[in-house]
């Protein structure tokens, strides 16, 4: 694997899939997986003609983050924030986020981007704030150059992250500027109705999609899903509608959530659960049987709504933690959301680029070849371990390599004296 990224392949040969079986994977233009065939070992790995040798790793749809914050990523060694809720969280970030300049905005948002696309993840939803201040969208303005910068290497798709103070012109101005979809946190307006009112009017109005934040929070009368999906049902079938975090869910009682969720389903709207920060955000006010503050997996899995998971924030205000990688999420989900692992990896893979309004992709013919190899010997193993050498196909090339050499036994065999 010497050749300069982006290396453009024609096979992959002898991975193992999730269930076990082992293939060469042909590739074509315009990076389309054509054909999945049973491995022949007999058969030679022609390196010169873009084949490549994957013996030993195991071979997934590459990861698709559905709900990112770039602007905000790796700002906790700055800001410094106390451990907190949601609330303290918000107001530490827009208490400190006044010290970056744009640049600053682009060198952590690049570096966020690029850690993703490392461990395999070749299309990302970002969030990304309209500040306070004179210069509302010099983080838009970094995150835009971020994405231009990585155009042939991931996906990104860029959401407009509204406060309930912006007036709708600064919303246009961002979307003017380069953002894709409108977004906001009607739930922490004074008046979540309206607030959702206000953002789908504008998202109407300029013919574009909606991730909205919604309901991240565990007890209250104030939530908003049931009004956003009466709201989008009738948009167009292609238009995205997104609901993040929905932590609600999990604590309503069976005969609230049943009737919630058909009406969920009929909309339309895909749902992200964001596990790692919202197992640090929420439920901090329960010191007995704390509750874990995911979104309700099951029921939602059980109704057919569209459902994602990502990771949302990594070392900003709201999550101090977080490696940037889709098996970290797909782990989280297993423990804390009580999922079986085939089911995490889809959350994470396939799941994630349905919402994310992405076309078919993974090791099946006729889908797009974004894949992620990782070195292990099955899918559970893969997720356990997270083990750190991955080869990362975008539009059927290689644009990552990651590669560990393990010196364990090499050590061993010259510091122990063997009689």
């Amino acid at each position: 694997m010497e050749q300069p990224l982006p290396h453009r392949i024609s096979r992959l040969c002898g991975a193992m899939l999730p269930d076990g079986s082992v293939v060469d994977v042909e590739v074509r233009d315009p990076g389309i997986v054509s054909a999945v065939e049973p491995h022949r070992p007999e058969r030679v790995v022609d390196t010169a003609a873009g084949e490549v040798d994957l013996r030993g790793y195991v071979l997934l749809t590459a990861p698709a983050e559905p709900h990112a914050h770039l602007d905000k990523a790796l700002s906790w060694d700055t800001l410094v924030p106390p451990l907190g809720d949601l609330g303290a969280a918000i107001t530490s970030w827009r208490a400190g986020c006044a010290v970056f300049t744009e640049q600053s905005f682009r060198e952590r948002a690049l570096a966020a981007a690029l850690a993703l696309l490392r461990n395999g993840t070749t299309a990302v939803r970002t969030h990304v704030d309209l500040l306070d201040g004179p210069d509302p969208l010099r983080g838009l303005r970094a995150v835009v150059a971020v994405r231009e910068r990585l155009r042939e290497l991931m996906d990104v798709q860029i959401v407009a992250l509204t406060p309930n103070t912006a007036p709708a012109e600064l919303v246009d101005a961002a979307l003017d500027a380069g953002a894709d979809l409108v977004g906001g946190a009607p739930h922490v307006a004074p008046d979540p109705l309206a607030e959702t009112d206000r953002l789908l009017d504008i998202a109407m109005r300029r013919g574009v999609g909606v991730d909205l934040h919604v309901d991240e929070f565990l007890d209250g009368d104030h939530f908003m899903l049931g009004h956003f999906a009466d709201r989008v049902a009738d948009w167009p079938a292609e238009r995205i509608r997104t609901a993040g975090h929905c932590c609600r869910l999990s604590t309503l009682a069976p005969e609230e959530l049943e009737p919630l969720l058909k009406t969920v389903a009929h909309s339309g709207i895909g749902v992200v659960s964001l596990p790692v920060t919202n197992l640090y955000l929420q439920g901090r006010d329960h010191r007995v049987s704390t509750p874990r503050g995911l979104t309700a997996l099951a029921a939602l899995l059980e109704a057919g709504i569209p459902l994602a998971a990502g990771a949302d924030n990594v070392r900003d205000p709201f999550n101090p933690i977080g490696r940037s990688d889709a098996l970290e999420t797909a782990a989280l989900l297993i423990a804390a959301g009580h999922l079986d692992p085939a089911t995490a990896a889809h959350l994470v893979t396939d799941g994630a680029r349905t919402v994310l309004g992405l076309p078919d992709a993974g090791p099946r013919p006729g889908a797009a070849a974004e894949l992620l190899a990782v070195r292990g010997t099955g899918l559970l193993g893969v997720i356990a371990d997270a083990p750190a050498d991955r080869v990362v196909v975008h539009r059927g090339a290689i644009v990552s390599i990651s590669e560990t050499i393990y010196r364990t036994a090499e050590l061993a065999a010259t510091e122990v004296s063997v009689p």
